[in-house]
């Protein structure tokens, strides 16, 4: 049995999880999420669980297993609560605003960089250069901020850059005048 796959999902008050022709719709308060998924896997609605189960021991249907498991899981909390990633702009001049559906970034570059909002997803930016992203699919909010971090990865040198608020970025001593 596969250890994830095994494991319930639970699902809050005011989020209905639905099950026809292989798509598993999830519409909680915050918005409603589609997901196809493959006929071997079955779902069974237990009161406020739902349990994963598969049709075989097949390597392929084991993998689907837990991989479907968590997609619905990811959908429930994410029509219940959100997903949201913060980013960190650090450096002498560099700053980011969002101007209507664009996000605008001076990264050190001679031109700004500006960013196209998708939609589903919200951008704030604090005066202190951080950037928070959210929305309900994990998925897209993990891509869109993989996207801004690419723009201007940290350095080690100095760590200028932007970085995930919680990662760490190993810093180098560099030349220090050695005689």
């Amino acid at each position: 049995m596969s250890r994830i796959g095994k494991i319930p999902v639970k699902v809050p008050a005011g989020v209905k999880v639905a099950f026809d022709n292989n798509i598993m719709t999830v519409e909680g308060p915050k918005g409603k999420m589609t997901q196809k998924y493959h006929p071997v896997i079955s779902f069974d609605n237990k009161g406020s669980e739902i349990v994963v189960s598969r049709a075989n021991e097949e390597k392929q249907t084991m993998s689907f297993h837990g991989l479907y498991r968590n997609l619905l899981n990811n959908m429930v909390l994410g029509v219940s609560a959100g997903f949201s990633k913060a980013l960190v702009v650090t450096g002498v001049g560099y700053r980011a605003d969002v101007q209507g559906k664009i996000l605008v970034m001076s990264l050190g570059y001679s031109n700004d960089i500006m960013v196209g909002i998708p939609e589903g997803l919200t951008v704030t930016v604090d005066p202190s250069g951080k950037i928070t992203i959210s929305g309900i699919d994990k998925q897209r909010v993990g891509e869109f901020a993989s996207q801004i971090r690419k723009l201007r990865a940290p350095e080690p040198y100095k760590g200028k850059g932007i970085r995930y608020e919680n990662e760490r970025i190993r810093r180098k001593v560099g030349k220090s005048g050695v005689k």
